[in-house]
């Protein structure tokens, strides 16, 4: 349920004593949005990296590696969306998730370009972009994947891993034949972490959508070719065992992976790691369109801004921070066709749009050292006046902190450039959200931002990683 106004925060465990495995590994249904995956994703193809590296006997800290390299192999994923929905005219999920289950031979990217391109599209804007990608199709390729694996691998260095996980995510495409992108590595140049990720990924994807003789199938027809031969035997004879496939498929799959080694060599999350951590994933959340670069890290600045001028205690000021840095995490389950568009959006696309805040709750229900803020960070849209969403929660349901988030975002949205419209200034934002006090912004929470203003605050974002 929602906190009341005047209820503190109550964190709901320690920094200290949170697995980081579980931590990242809740986040990671969040990477499975942005590639249109079904929930579980990263988690399932983690698990089956972890047991095929056991197998062919890694030593501990090269499968450590494996492990987080596949839970967050997607990590890069968010970066490329609004070019695919740009040059391939459509849903980029669902371009995303349809492009994982192309054959390995090129005349399958021909028929997919065929088939999925600008299928909703007029004749003449899909006619101009299968043109495109014919023409160019090759440099096209090259840099949306040099984009998701260099930006993979840098929000990973964020996240405090070593270059065993960043180097794996970035040879996450390359193939063994040296067909890959976006370096054309080949054969053991390639990490062995990388090799590992993209069989997991391959048999995840296909077992998923088409059972588990299809994911065997695609294994023993890639070998060779995208895959390490070694690696393909290896699997196919582990996977031989129906227990594998039981074990897959079980819905207890969080906990059997949370049980293997890598999960249980345990690494101490303070309230620094924290901070990265939501910094991290909130660069995931921008990165999703062009319009919100910083969007989230400026929301959470003045979030805090706005609750140290109200009194708030410096450790909820901080767990707030967090929450208001990845209240549109969401938005990853969201098309960028939708996100990006420049008109108004329609009826099934408002809807769409609209479920990212009940999503936003969702993916951070997960995070166990998060889910006191989830309900606070997804009612980010709801009103005072009951006219908000998901819920149509009113002044009496809305908790202060949930106030202070709408402001902080409301702000910055509105001086910041959108595809509708250009920025505007921090006048006339301030106009316009005065018009909005006591219906959907709290006069206390209000007053308080046009204090943080006055005093100066930038409005650029923290200081982030470079891609």
């Amino acid at each position: 349920m929602f906190y009341k106004h005047h209820d503190p925060i109550a964190p709901v465990a320690a920094a200290a004593n949170a697995s980081l495995a579980e931590i990242l590994g809740a986040f990671s249904y969040a990477l499975d949005l942005t590639e249109g995956q079904p929930a579980g994703h990263s988690v399932r193809s983690c698990w089956i990296a972890t047991r095929l590296g056991a197998a062919i006997g890694l030593a501990d800290n090269q499968l450590w590696d494996v492990f987080y390299a596949v839970l967050l192999k997607d990590l890069g994923c968010s970066s490329n969306a609004a070019r695919v929905a740009e040059l391939f005219v459509g849903d980029d999920r669902a371009l995303k998730a349809s492009f994982k289950l192309i054959g390995p031979a090129p005349e399958d990217f021909g028929a997919f370009i065929m088939g999925k391109v600008g299928i909703d599209a007029t004749e003449q804007t899909r006619d101009a972009a299968i043109a495109n990608l014919a023409a160019n199709g090759a440099a096209i390729m090259t840099g949306i994947m040099d984009t998701r694996c260099t930006r993979g691998a840098d929000i990973a260095r964020r996240l405090r891993f070593g270059e065993g996980v960043a180097s794996a995510i970035a040879h996450l495409d390359e193939h063994w034949d040296g067909a890959g992108l976006p370096c054309g590595a080949s054969g053991t140049a390639i990490p062995i972490g990388a090799r590992i990720a993209l069989l997991a990924q391959i048999v995840d994807v296909f077992h998923s959508a088409k059972g588990t003789e299809a994911a065997r199938r695609e294994v023993a027809a890639r070998s060779g070719g995208w895959l390490d031969p070694e690696l393909c035997a290896a699997f196919l004879t582990l996977s031989a065992d129906p227990r594998f496939w039981d074990d897959l498929s079980s819905p207890d799959i969080e906990a059997s992976l949370f049980a293997l080694e890598p999960a249980q060599h345990r690494i101490h999350v303070d309230e620094d790691y924290l901070d990265d951590i939501a910094t991290a994933f909130g660069q995931v959340i921008d990165a999703k369109s062009a319009y919100t670069g910083g969007h989230s890290e400026r929301v959470g600045l003045f979030a805090d801004k706005v609750a140290e001028r109200l009194g708030m205690a410096p450790a909820d000021r901080r767990r707030l921070r967090r929450a208001a840095m990845l209240h549109d995490v969401g938005k990853l389950g969201v098309s960028s066709a939708v996100l990006e568009k420049p008109g108004s959006l329609d009826a099934e696309e408002w809807i769409v749009m609209k479920g990212h805040a009940a999503e936003t709750a969702n993916i951070l229900s997960r995070v166990c050292v998060m889910r006191d803020m989830a309900m606070i960070a997804g009612a980010h849209h709801e009103r005072l006046d009951g006219g908000g969403y998901p819920l149509g929660l009113d002044a009496t349901m809305i908790a202060l902190e949930t106030r202070i988030i709408t402001v902080a975002d409301f702000f910055d949205a509105l001086t910041a450039d959108r595809p509708y419209r250009t920025a505007l200034s921090v006048e006339q934002a301030l106009e316009i959200m005065a018009d909005e006090v006591g219906s959907a912004i709290d006069a206390g929470c209000f007053a308080a931002l046009r204090s943080v203003v006055a005093a100066g605050i930038p409005t650029a974002p923290l200081p982030s990683i470079s891609i």
